[in-house]
């Protein structure tokens, strides 16, 4: 009688189960049905396919998950379920060129809430902290347009060289991407809040991997999580920054500091049409964001160059060939200037060839602002576009031998528009696309001029996560030239 009822109980237990994953599997399947949609899979439940996007990118092809519903779904969109949202991922050029023509008008930028609990808003108003972002962008240019940035090599080029004498030089091995990394964080250091004595940039470069380390990590936030230790790192990172921030107003007043030195002098002295100053916590949100996406992007970049260089020797040679040209002409001691960089034309190429193999931006999420259709299929309201680079990167049909490395693509008129989106398009933009130009440059002027090197890993697993990197950080050995130049 008591084995009955217990087994009674079990199967009611087992049916309630049943019965509650049925209609979570169909309510869940029936958000993406009907009104001429686009065709797709949407996984489970809550996690939907994102464990399958992010799972390529840890295997290292992310643009298998793309390819593989591109053959089986559509060429240019299909739908998918990401991070708890309906999705469609848009492939191909034409699809690039609609997303980035219709940024604020039919679409908008994007992100998970993850990331939001990583980089929280003092502007606790949505629509406010939107306004805000549009400020910041039309801030920017007059920081990192060409202009602008010519006043900055010779400080690019002194940080370069001391970085080399700190971290490389009279060492048989070094780790390529935990020194890229250093390199990038102290230029951004420098140049938005003038911080520059290496032992304060290190002091907050630890806490800013642990960050970038868990922007798009799994958003479990418990004790130990890459997801809570980036949570963490950006509320500690944001109070140092406050504190530079209390300090350089304390300067500005005082005479101390110099208005235009760095983005942060600007920021603190601009005001909109009625007076008003940002807030000083909301400066340190912008700046936090500014030294993320001021040296993390391209310390992946780095990591890449210095990867090829070594793998292919005809590519180094001619790298070489052209940067001691330009060091030959340096009197002792002197720094490079914009003159010298316009003259480094190939190793922009292999530079740009990196940034089409390893972009370090994947893709970005927009949202749709209202229903539209596109390519037949209607896009609703509030559902989520992603965007991807290896949609074009890495197809076959707009880059021949996609998986060659061959600088020679960039020669002449170059790709064609909106295939070559390492950096995105539209108003949405990079705005620190020359910035990065510059700092990968110098990068590669003192590293080959100094220089050659070998894998100690051969054929490394690259990872993506989020962005592309080695799994090991690839160590080298290197083979100093015998005059320096």
């Amino acid at each position: 009688m008591e084995v009955n009822f217990y087994l009674t109980l079990l199967l009611g237990f087992v049916s309630f189960i049943t019965f509650s994953l049925f209609f979570l599997f169909y309510k869940h399947r029936s958000q993406f049905t009907g009104n001429n949609l686009p065709p797709g899979k949407v996984g489970y439940p809550v996690i939907g396919e994102s464990y399958e996007f992010l799972s390529s990118g840890w295997k290292g092809h992310p643009e298998k998950f793309i390819f593989d519903r591109m053959n089986k779904f559509s060429s240019q969109v299909f739908k998918t379920s990401l991070f708890g949202e309906k999705a469609c991922i848009f492939t191909g050029a034409a699809c690039n060129k609609f997303l980035f023509s219709n940024e604020n008008k039919l679409v908008t930028a994007w992100w998970p809430s993850s990331v939001n609990k990583v980089f929280p808003s003092s502007v606790e108003d949505n629509s406010n902290a939107k306004e805000e972002a549009k400020k910041m962008r039309k801030m920017l240019p007059s920081f990192m347009n060409p202009q602008a940035l010519q006043r900055y090599i010779g400080i690019m080029d002194t940080i370069a060289q001391r970085h080399f004498a700190l971290g490389w030089e009279n060492k048989k091995e070094v780790v390529i991407y935990p020194l890229a990394k250093n390199y990038t964080f102290w230029l951004a250091a420098r140049l938005f809040v003038s911080l520059e004595d290496p032992e304060d940039v290190d002091r907050l470069g630890g806490p800013f991997q642990l960050l970038a380390s868990g922007i798009m990590s799994m958003p479990i936030d418990l004790p130990g999580t890459p997801f809570n230790k980036a949570i963490k790192a950006s509320n500690w990172i944001r109070g140092e920054l406050y504190k530079i921030i209390k300090q350089r107003k304390i300067d500005l007043a005082e005479g101390k500091a110099s208005p235009t030195q760095d983005i942060l002098s600007h920021m603190l002295l601009l005001s909109d049409e009625e007076g008003t100053h940002m807030k000083e916590m909301d400066i340190a949100d912008k700046i936090l964001g500014l030294l993320i996406g001021g040296h993390d992007t391209a310390s992946a970049t780095c990591t890449f160059i210095v990867k090829y260089l070594g793998e292919l020797p005809h590519i180094y040679d001619a790298v070489y060939k052209e940067q001691m040209e330009i060091a030959n002409l340096k009197a002792p001691g002197e720094l490079l200037n914009w003159d010298d960089l316009q003259k480094m034309k190939y190793s922009w190429n292999v530079a740009q060839e990196v940034l089409r193999v390893a972009p370090p931006l994947q893709g970005a999420f927009r949202e749709a602002l209202q229903d539209f259709v596109f390519n037949g299929f209607t896009i609703p309201k509030g559902w989520k576009l992603y965007w991807s680079a290896n949609s074009t990167h890495k197809n076959a049909a707009v880059f021949p031998e996609p998986y060659k490395f061959d600088p020679t693509r960039f020669e002449g008129n170059g790709p064609a528009p909106y295939t070559f989106v390492p950096f995105g398009g539209g108003p949405r933009m990079c705005p620190g696309k020359e910035y990065a130009r510059l700092e990968i440059l110098v990068f590669m002027h003192n590293l080959v001029k100094r220089f050659k090197w070998e894998a100690v890993i051969p054929d490394e697993k690259v990872v993506i996560d989020p962005m592309p990197m080695l799994e090991k950080g690839l160590p080298v050995r290197l083979f100093p030239h015998k005059k320096a130049a």
